[in-house]
């Protein structure tokens, strides 16, 4: 069983930056990518940034390219998603995920990040 458990959302002017962590436990055996997703109200569940279970960056999306900087300190168990130059546009519900090879994603309970004008 893989938990996940997300912090360091708030509220933050634009042109700020946060760090959201996510601190991972349980057997991760058969995941194969860790990632942060995220979710604006009446919208659905995006693909912020990935990296392999080793720490590799895999995939960015375009929007966040060049703000957003995702990895992971291994003796912690856990990973960040370094955000900076935050846009309003970036407000949402910020979910940590696992992805398994086989069966459903795993996912954290989320922390919401706004940013202000």
């Amino acid at each position: 069983q893989v938990q996940l458990v997300e912090s360091g959302g708030g509220l933050v002017q634009a042109g700020g930056s946060l760090t959201l962590s996510c601190a991972y436990s349980g057997n991760f055996f058969g995941i194969v990518s860790l990632g942060w997703f995220r979710q604006a109200p009446g919208n659905q569940r995006d693909m912020v940034a990935q990296m392999t279970k080793s720490g590799e960056p895999i995939n960015y999306s375009e929007s966040v390219k060049g703000r957003f900087t995702i990895s992971k300190d291994s003796a912690k168990d856990t990973m960040y998603l370094q955000m900076s130059n935050l846009k309003s546009e970036d407000t949402a519900m910020y979910y940590c995920n696992a992805r398994p090879k086989w069966g459903p994603d795993k996912w954290g309970q989320g922390t919401q990040v706004t940013v202000s004008p």
